[in-house]
């Protein structure tokens, strides 16, 4: 769940598993998380809403050991 300031400028990241928050530094986060915006559409249950969430990587860790097929990992040379 992301916070913003009046100036609606990112002010901290609180994870939607744990709630572990993770704030900013001019703007900046300190850590990274995965973020997943979900339009669902026609043929859902959810028809027109939009799921939003933040997960620190720990989370996100655990939530993939819950999978049956692994996620698809490549490494990115140009960090």
């Amino acid at each position: 769940m992301r916070k913003y300031t009046n100036e609606q400028i990112l002010e901290k990241i609180v994870c939607n598993r744990c709630g572990k928050e993770t704030f900013t530094q001019r703007g900046l986060l300190k850590e990274d998380f995965v973020s997943i915006d979900k339009n669902w559409g026609y043929f859902s249950d959810k028809d027109g809403e939009i799921h939003r969430i933040d997960l620190c990587e720990s989370c996100y860790d655990e939530f993939c050991k819950s999978f049956k097929i692994q996620p698809t990992i490549e490494q990115n040379n140009e960090l």
